[in-house]
């Protein structure tokens, strides 16, 4: 098995997970997602991954963007969750949680066995 075929697959699965939270609080501009998704530890991303993501989830509706000047340079655009992807946020989290106690369980459940 390629172990790193499969952490590549799980952070591309997670990315979404971590910007609809960091989306949570309120708007932010683009470059400073890709700075601050940079910040979790074990995620590994980049402009050319985080861009793509945002304009996916704004086409599906999930983020809404708008241009606002910048006294230091040109336009920023700023995305938030629009109701729809504070909606799909909640959903995501709760199934999150569930496959995180799940794999807990299960990881008890061999230790318990085996251990």
């Amino acid at each position: 098995m390629n172990i790193d075929n499969w952490v590549v697959q799980l952070r591309k699965g997670v990315l979404e997970l971590c910007l609809v939270n960091l989306l949570a609080n309120g708007e932010i501009y683009g470059y400073d997602v890709v700075k601050q998704l940079a910040r979790v530890k074990g995620l590994v991303v980049t402009e050319g991954t985080v861009y793509p993501l945002l304009s996916r989830l704004r086409k599906a509706g999930l983020l809404t963007a708008r241009l606002e000047e910048s006294p230091s340079g040109p336009a920023r655009k700023y995305y938030g969750l629009s109701s729809e992807g504070r909606q799909a946020r909640v959903l995501m989290n709760a199934c999150w949680g569930d496959l995180l106690k799940g794999i807990a369980e299960l990881q008890k459940e061999r230790e318990g066995n085996h251990g």
